[in-house]
């Protein structure tokens, strides 16, 4: 039987699934910036650009993460959340995505000092990531959750970059793209955790739009933030 909301009846779960990966559209695989970069287009300064732009992303992941779990009753959850944490920060001899993301920045001519000094992060990058942040903190942890979902349409835009970086950057060092290797496994792991939690919260077609809405404003945050490195560092 459907369960009937304000605007109607809700989705089927495989039809709210549908709807959610339809949302790819938006992803900024699409931005013109990153098809830019992954055609060759972009210069050094560019490149190195983003490269510390996104490292600001990359330092606040388990901040965010650390949010779902504070708000996150659900012991079950919490156990399986963590592992994001732990796969950013490290633990025992994994270096975790932050130190791989460091050693892009080595490999791109960036020093760590430079790097870890945030120095090239623009208004818009720092904006739109603390906006994803304080969205963790203060939303149920089932929408912060569901905010994770770009996730879905991540692995596409690593295996872009594994493919075309080697021959159109030949000057970044092979070992600094291990962080876009390590994530197309782990994406996956992630998202069918994340999307099975939206599935199982999401029912009725309100809160399904709602879902909608939430991984178009976490599309809109990654869009944002290219959109601003294309502006600090142009051509």
């Amino acid at each position: 039987m459907s369960v009937k909301g304000s605007s109607g009846p809700a989705w089927s779960r495989d039809e709210f699934e549908a709807q959610l990966r339809a949302k790819g559209q938006a992803y900024h695989i699409h931005h013109p910036f990153n098809v830019k970069m992954n055609s060759g287009g972009c210069s050094h300064e560019q490149i190195r650009g983003w490269v510390a732009n996104r490292f600001y992303y990359q330092i606040n992941i388990p901040l965010k993460d650390a949010a779902v779990l504070s708000n996150c009753p659900d012991r079950d959850t919490r156990r399986r959340w963590v592992l994001r944490i732990l796969d950013h920060d490290g633990y025992g001899e994994d270096e975790g995505g932050i130190e791989t993301w460091a050693r892009l920045g080595d490999a791109v001519g960036l020093s760590r000092d430079e790097l870890w000094s945030l120095e090239h992060v623009v208004p818009g990058v720092r904006f739109a990531v603390d906006a994803y942040v304080n969205f963790a903190r203060r939303a149920p942890w089932q929408e912060a959750v569901c905010s994770s979902l770009t996730e879905i349409f991540a692995p596409q835009i690593h295996k872009d970059r594994l493919a075309t970086w080697p021959e159109h950057y030949p000057w970044i060092k092979p070992e600094g793209l291990a962080y876009f290797r390590s994530r197309i496994s782990l994406a996956q792991r992630d998202v069918e955790h994340g999307l099975s939690v939206t599935l199982d919260h999401f029912r009725t077609r309100d809160q399904q739009q709602r879902a909608l809405d939430i991984l178009q404003f976490k599309l809109d945050i990654l869009w944002t933030m290219l959109d601003a490195i294309e502006k600090a560092f142009p051509a």
